[in-house]
């Protein structure tokens, strides 16, 4: 496509092409430190195109597509062409990828072991990572887990962190606008802003780390921690999978391993002290 960009990201590398400028420009700028992977060959391709030729220029219209693609994907409108191309790199992990077993968690690494928190969108998961990041851990992803399938190590993959809402402003206090992306006003989840990892995530994306302690997170309730059993975090670390079933037994075998050896807590927060309060108590007592 006319404007393209490459990315290296983790183990992940993505050509994203755009029939519009913005979006590549966006993604340079916060993506600026990440490895110059100019001339490599990409793991997948992202293209966003318009719904027609008219839709190029007229209320331009983005369709995601690329390596993979969903026929019946929503177009999104050229302002929100930032969060379409993050959208299209989720779209061929998800879809694409088996070097790994993903799990749609957050991730951050401390003493050389790592913290996994999974959840349904608005549990906080993103915007617990992100904070921690500041306060003394390396955010090693956001939106994908990457679980190794022979060491059993968490590898990092670290994105822009999306945060939504009411998030927003939280975080962005605590790193400064520098680091935050445009404000995307009015998707289909609300708000949306970006933030760039710490550049020590950067640096060090090369470098995994063995999974320590599962926290399944609940923002907005009165603080609480609770055991799970082995066969519910089993099951809902399978529903929490995207390639899960593409796996087949090496990927079941390697779920069996991290469940059967890492402590798990669901844990309910009213806000970031409580949810640091908790989180510093668990790895001492667990991880």
């Amino acid at each position: 496509m006319r404007h393209a960009i490459r990315l290296k990201i983790g183990p992940a590398t993505f050509r994203i092409g755009s029939a519009w400028p913005q979006p590549v420009a966006q993604l340079a700028h916060l993506y600026a430190a990440y490895p110059d992977v100019s001339d490599a060959v990409a793991d997948f391709t992202v293209r966003l195109q318009p719904t027609s030729p008219a839709r190029r220029w007229l209320r331009p219209s983005i369709f995601i597509t690329g390596d993979h693609g969903l026929a019946d994907a929503a177009p999104m409108s050229l302002p929100h062409g930032l969060l379409a191309a993050e959208m299209g790199m989720n779209l061929q992990m998800a879809l694409g990828w088996r070097r790994h077993l993903l799990l749609h968690a957050s991730s951050v690494e401390k003493d050389g072991r790592a913290l996994v928190m999974t959840g349904e969108s608005g549990s906080g998961k993103s915007t617990l990572a992100a904070l921690l990041g500041e306060r003394g851990w390396r955010l090693l992803g956001d939106e994908f887990a990457l679980l190794d399938l022979d060491s059993g190590m968490i590898l990092p993959f670290p994105r822009l962190v999306s945060l939504k809402n009411q998030a927003i402003d939280v975080v962005t206090a605590a790193v400064g606008p520098e680091r935050m992306g445009p404000l995307l006003r009015a998707t289909a989840k609300g708000d949306i802003r970006h933030m760039v990892p710490h550049a020590e995530a950067v640096h060090r994306m090369g470098e995994g780390a063995m999974p320590a302690l599962l926290l399944f997170p609940r923002f907005g309730h009165a603080a609480d921690v609770r055991p799970l059993g082995r066969g519910e975090i089993f099951m809902r670390l399978t529903q929490a999978s995207t390639n899960y079933v593409a796996l087949g037994e090496r990927g079941f075998t390697a779920l069996t391993r991290f469940v059967t050896q890492v402590p798990a807590r669901a844990i309910d927060f009213p806000s970031g002290d409580a949810a640091f309060d908790m989180v510093d108590r668990l790895w001492e007592e667990l991880a």
